[in-house]
């Protein structure tokens, strides 16, 4: 090899480049259902209700005036008066009312329906691939 030889002998060089394409992708979907549960509960209820108990107590006594309306704990006593004929007026206690009052507590069970909604989300995939292939020229 000559000495102008080896100075004309080339040297390739390479260069590598890099050429990115971009494409629009439709974005993914969400699709959302709703459903409706039902379930039973029970509301546990306490209902008060009052009973009066009416008993007539026979009294038969003479009175000069009529008596009043008393309690006595949980009883009213209504006093009941009637003129009777003699020789001289008086009034006899024919007989007492007596009102008692009670306290009545009833346990009842009440079925409810309640209703809640239930969610569920579902992705969807978009329909291109987003992957990046170089491209060479």
């Amino acid at each position: 090899m000559t000495a102008e030889e080896s100075q004309a002998a080339a040297i390739p060089v390479l260069e590598e480049t890099l050429r990115v394409d971009k494409t629009i992708a439709e974005p993914g979907r969400v699709f959302i259902r709703t459903s409706v549960l039902e379930r039973t509960e029970y509301a546990d209820l306490e209902l008060h209700s009052g009973e009066a108990t009416i008993a007539r107590v026979p009294v038969d006594r003479v009175v000069d005036a009529p008596p009043a309306i008393r309690q006595e704990g949980d009883t009213i006593i209504v006093p009941v008066v009637e003129e009777i004929m003699v020789v001289e007026k008086r009034l006899l206690l024919k007989e007492e009312i007596h009102i008692r009052r009670q306290q009545v507590v009833q346990h009842i069970r009440q079925p409810v329906r309640l209703r809640s909604e239930e969610v569920s989300l579902e992705r969807q995939s978009p329909l291109s691939s987003n992957n990046i292939t170089p491209k060479e020229d």
